[in-house]
């Protein structure tokens, strides 16, 4: 790809996360990006393309950072938390969960794709990481995997929310302790 057509994307990503779909004008995108409209349009074929491409980018970056986490050395209980417990920009919010409040993301099916898949994606990769615990015999027995991967994955995104609304990392953190003491008691059958 292209210098202006990488800065196009990055440029959208950011506006994304901070505005939203509706607030990240065309012209915004430009403007942060330093390149014209002419390179913008030979480039995408406007701003649902450069949106999705920007959506996309960051799907593919959210799971290559979960999976150096959940992929890595360690039991499953282990390697949750270094997932749960990395560094993050509490109160930016997910970059994908932020999407899912965006009333036009989530009514365009093109753009809602990606964020639908990394959800489902992230789901089921930490039922595989808790379903190859058990396997290696580690004691997490007590814990159903696709259950606990969506309570894994509602606390880290109600976290961020109430991590911003109120203004302050404390609540993420405390959501993140309280899931992993639930998960390490019921893992050893406290």
């Amino acid at each position: 790809m292209s210098t202006a057509s990488e800065r196009l994307i990055e440029s959208t990503r950011e506006l994304l996360w901070e505005r939203g779909y509706v607030g990240t004008s065309p012209k915004a995108i430009q403007q942060r990006a330093g390149a014209g409209q002419g390179s913008m349009y030979h480039h995408f074929g406007g701003k649902p393309d450069l949106a999705l491409a920007a959506i996309e980018r960051t799907a593919q970056e959210m799971r290559a950072t979960a999976e150096a986490l959940l992929g890595g050395p360690g039991t499953a209980i282990e390697r949750i938390t270094a997932y749960l417990r990395r560094e993050r920009d509490v109160l930016k919010g997910c970059p994908i969960g932020r999407l899912t409040q965006d009333p036009d993301v989530m009514a365009d099916p093109v753009l809602r794709r990606p964020v639908e898949e990394t959800f489902a994606w992230l789901r089921t990769r930490l039922a595989e990481v808790l379903t190859e615990g058990r396997e290696r015999g580690e004691p997490v027995a007590g814990l159903a995997p696709e259950a606990t991967a969506s309570t894994v994955v509602a606390v880290l995104q109600g976290g961020y929310v109430l991590a911003r609304a109120a203004d302050s990392t404390e609540p993420f953190e405390r959501a993140v302790d309280g899931v992993l003491a639930l998960l390490a008691d019921r893992a050893t059958g406290d």
